[in-house]
Formats: C-alpha cells, structure tokens, sequence
C-alpha cells in the first residue's frame, strides 16, 4: 500500500474498484499484479481497522457493563 487510505469508506471503495478491473481482465500482467498488490494492502489495513473497532467496542461495553 502506496499511502494510508483517507477511511475506511474509501479503502472499501477502492479495493471495489480494484476488483472490478481484476474481474474485467483487460488489464495487462505487470498493470494486474500491481492492483492485487494495492488490493492486498488496502484488505491487511480494512482487517487491521476493524479489529481496532472490535477492541474498542469490547471496551466500552465492558466499561458499561462493571457500571452495572
């Protein structure tokens, strides 16, 4: 991955677009292998954000449920 995505939004939008224009096969090999590559890292870093999100989710819940 090039650079941090802008959101997550936006990462998910463009692994779409990437796998739009792997599924279309017009592309040439070297031009697909990079969009995997891009794919990839956009994929580790959604997986990554998500499980940031879990945790966070976990917490709080676990916060307000000793509030109890």
């Amino acid at each position: 991955m090039k650079k941090k995505p802008e959101s997550f939004e936006a990462a998910m939008l463009r692994l779409e677009e990437i796998a739009n224009l792997l599924e279309d096969g017009d592309a040439e090999l070297a031009k697909s292998l990079e969009l995997y590559e891009e794919g990839a890292g956009l994929a580790a870093w959604c997986t990554a954000e998500l499980n940031k999100a879990r945790q966070k989710v976990t917490k709080l819940s676990d916060l307000g449920n000793s509030e109890e």
